[in-house]
């Protein structure tokens, strides 16, 4: 744990990062803008800063911030910041996770953590049950650990709150990421799934639901070897805790859970370096809609560009060229053989039971959506999916919410991957999406240019906890996660 003098040297520095941010965006925030500006008037797609008016003038501190908040809704860049302090050679040191079993450089192991030089092996060897820690971490006073049932209807409602209201960073922000409740549902309960992984922090006095952190089950491939994981989801701090440094006793308080049930790694992502990514994904997104996402101040009309040429530019054909229909439990058994054959192409993957196939991939209405190509003998020879993520609009008289999705798991065997996405942009656009996001990841890349998708300035990291692998490029990266 970080030392008295390291968390005053951090809250001094959060204190006057709190202060500045009022005033100003941050570099970030300020370069994403940039960004989506820069590629607004480079290549026509329309997207820009919230906080420029159709004639090209900076508006007020607000909107910027607004402006920030949605490029990174877009960007689906993490809301949270590493805490770090650096060291007298100007390198970053992250008070937490350099204590962490991270694998580092394999020539120069951290000096903090027992760090492996070994490849393909746990960082810290795995523990008999009775050398772990048996009873929970301690909680600031005030604070008591709560287990959330979210199958419970009420709790489950408990947790819709938090996260809609503390999973982005700032209250005064034009878009909030909805996460409705049946995608709680999905995301938090697949085969499996274990209820003290669900684990929230209550007020003591009110009773109140104030942070929660969350893992469920998954088999792992990493290069040749799968392992049984845990990925890591959903860490939210109410914003007035944040200055409690609950973040890292949640961290601690999970490891352990899932520790004393013989699991040792974990995977998760984030929008921010933390010691150490295994591989990074570049984030890409294609507008649907561009006459919404001007009238909701999150596009602009590019300079030498009209409306009519915006849409005119992102329009879609009405039909699919193959014949796409949702996926059925009948269709499971083969379209699950077909995602497995896939993912074998890739370093970093899910490896699938036919159980959690059907749990993650069958259509959910507003949650996830997939379809299928099925061959004469109804055996599925292509599939498209992508999941719901929308957003909250703030203030705006006319649209209450930003619809947007995320690719999923693809697999064109009869069509080349961009025809095939060209018909998953065509179904998103009959579902009334607005902006479809994808990676850099698998083999993506194949049809990001040619179907008008637009670079994203931010990137999300992939995390293997307590493993040490070789760094892989995003090509190699077949997980998704939420």
């Amino acid at each position: 744990p970080p030392s008295d003098q390291e968390e005053n040297v951090e809250d001094e520095s959060r204190q006057a990062n709190i202060r500045q941010a009022q005033t100003q965006m941050t570099d970030a925030e300020a370069r994403i803008i940039e960004m989506l500006r820069a590629q607004s008037i480079g290549n026509g797609n329309g997207i820009s800063s919230v906080g420029q008016s159709s004639s090209g003038e900076t508006s007020n501190d607000q909107q910027h911030e607004a402006g920030a908040a949605a490029a990174q809704h877009l960007l689906a860049a993490s809301n949270g910041r590493g805490r770090y302090l650096r060291d007298t050679d100007g390198k970053k040191r992250h008070a937490f996770w350099d204590t962490q079993p991270m694998f580092s450089d394999v020539n120069k192991p951290a000096s903090t953590s027992p760090n492996t030089k070994e490849m393909h092996c746990p960082v810290v060897p795995n523990k008999l049950k009775s050398e772990l820690r048996q009873d929970p971490y301690n909680m600031p006073k005030g604070f008591e650990w709560s287990e959330i049932d979210i199958l419970d209807e009420s709790e489950r409602s408990e947790v819709y709150e938090l996260l809609a209201r503390n999973y982005v960073e700032d209250d005064d922000c034009m878009f909030r990421f909805d996460y409705s409740q049946e995608f709680l549902l999905w995301a938090l309960a697949p085969p499996g799934y274990n209820k003290a992984f669900h684990l929230g922090v209550r007020s003591s006095k009110s009773k109140r639901l104030m942070a929660f952190i969350t893992g469920v089950p998954a088999d792992v491939r990493a290069y040749e070897k799968t392992k049984a994981m845990v990925e890591i989801n959903f860490l939210c701090v109410h914003k007035k805790l944040r200055s409690k440094r609950l973040a890292p006793v949640l961290i601690k308080e999970i490891t352990r859970r899932v520790n004393h049930t013989g699991v040792f790694q974990a995977v998760y992502t984030a929008g921010v370096v933390l010691p150490v990514p295994v591989s990074s994904c570049r984030y890409y997104h294609r507008s649907l809609d561009p006459k919404k996402l001007v009238e909701i101040k999150f596009s602009q009309i590019p300079p030498r560009m009209t409306m009519a040429r915006m849409i005119k530019l992102y329009k879609l054909p009405n039909e699919t060229d193959l014949p796409l229909r949702p996926m059925t439990v009948e269709d499971v058994p083969s379209a699950h053989q077909l995602l497995v054959k896939h993912l074998q192409k890739f370093k970093l993957a899910i490896v699938f039971s036919e159980e959690d196939f059907a749990h993650w991939l069958l259509p959910r209405d507003g949650v996830v959506s997939t379809y299928v190509n099925v061959n004469k003998t109804g055996e599925v020879i292509d599939m498209c999916s992508f999941y719901h993520l929308p957003s909250t609009i703030i203030g705006n008289p006319k649209h209450s919410h930003l619809n947007a999705v995320y690719s999923y798991y693809n697999v064109a065997t009869t069509v080349d991957l961009t025809s095939l996405m060209r018909d998953s942009l065509i179904l998103a656009k009959q579902n009334n999406i607005d902006v479809f996001n994808a990676l850099s990841q698998m083999e993506n890349d194949q049809f990001l240019s040619d179907l008008k998708f637009g670079i994203g300035d931010g990137t999300l990291q992939y995390y293997l906890y307590n493993w040490s692998c070789p760094t892989m490029e995003s090509k190699d990266v077949g997980i998704v996660l939420l």
